[in-house]
């Protein structure tokens, strides 16, 4: 198994202190703990995407650019780009100059994003963000993939023998497809023989599971062999100690500082208590033991070679975050990789 750590960047007060950052401070952090990350061994670090409050990450690019310049191994993937709200052409430049930044190391994961600022801003709607996500992507991967690119569709002016600069570094690079309720972007994924990544945050396994499935189903119906489906899983918190008394009290004000938020924006949160959660969600909370057991449970329904842990940081001290994130690599990562084996990724292009 491979192992991410990501972050879409949410801005607020400390759930445990109250202070809050300056936004130069928050955005520091993360190039931080994505060389923290490199330094513990993680494979992978993953900035998201959003347009709207609480988040700080609407401009994946130069987050990553900065965190290529920080590191020299670990795996850059974007979590999600949001494709449905960008113009293909501009993506694939910002993507392809970040690619040759970073020596190879980019692994676009592509959604259709969420969230209603991004229809005022974007004027994306409802009716038109998963045709606009599946005609952004096939023209992307013809840009990555050719030359000159003639084109046209319904969302930007068509191309005549278009030439986009820089050409990327990788040959072609590889595009996961971020899936959360939807079977669109699971058929685009199986489709053109892509990985999947399950968001598996919000709710218990089941539709995660049913969309994984799903996914097999479709990769098998465009004729190709089951063997090859890739498939990737995020989680919904993490914080490991010694003991799983430890572990909750440490993480207990992050998740009511979550629920909170959730209630102040109206949204009905799906599990009423840190403990329910811990039984019914995908968050590892607990003894490292306990988290083995739990990630090799989800295994058994989605069969991922990928794990996104949900690292951030927040209610955390500095030495708490890197002590969980130790322990993870100490004692978690080498029992997973045992029992789940994974493909490798690319490595560095020197």
């Amino acid at each position: 198994m491979k192992f991410l750590a990501m972050t879409l960047i949410p801005y607020g007060p400390d759930p445990v202190t109250g202070i809050q950052p300056s936004t130069t401070e928050r955005l520091r952090s993360v190039v931080d703990n994505a060389v923290l990350a490199e330094e513990l061994g993680f494979d992978g670090y993953g900035v998201g995407e959003r347009h709207e409050r609480p988040f700080l990450s609407s401009s994946p690019p130069v987050i990553l650019s900065h965190i290529a310049a920080r590191t020299s191994t670990i795996r850059l993937f974007t979590t999600v780009t949001t494709l449905s709200l960008l113009d293909p052409v501009r993506a694939f430049e910002d993507y392809a100059t970040l690619d040759h930044l970073s020596g190879g190391r980019l692994e676009l994961m592509i959604g259709k994003g969420n969230g209603a600022a991004q229809a005022q801003l974007f004027h994306v709607t409802e009716e038109d963000q998963w045709e606009r996500n599946r005609e952004g992507y096939e023209l992307f991967r013809r840009l990555w993939r050719e030359d000159k690119v003639t084109w046209s569709g319904q969302f930007r002016p068509s191309l005549d023998e278009a030439e986009t600069w820089p050409r990327p570094l990788q040959q072609p690079i590889r595009v996961w497809h971020g899936s959360a309720t939807s079977q669109a972007s699971v058929e685009l994924a199986a489709k053109w023989g892509d990985p999947l990544f399950s968001a598996n945050v919000t709710n218990p396994i089941e539709p995660y599971a049913a969309l994984v499935r799903y996914y097999r189903e479709r990769w098998v119906y465009h004729g190709r062999d089951p063997v090859d489906a890739l498939v990737g899983a995020g989680t919904a918190g993490y914080y490991a100690a010694k003991t799983s008394q430890d572990a909750i009290s440490t993480y207990r004000p992050v998740f009511e500082a979550r629920q909170a938020a959730f209630r102040r924006q109206g949204i009905p949160p799906v599990f009423h208590s840190l403990e329910d959660a811990i039984e019914r969600s995908s968050a590892l909370i607990g003894s490292p033991q306990q988290i083995i057991e739990k990630v090799l449970r989800y295994h058994e329904q989605l069969g991922h070679e990928v794990l996104n842990l949900n690292a951030d940081g927040a209610g955390l001290t500095r030495a708490q975050h890197r002590a969980t994130l130790e322990l993870f690599q100490s004692e978690i990562a080498p029992e997973l990789r045992r029992e789940i084996p994974s493909r490798p990724f690319p490595p560095a292009i020197a």
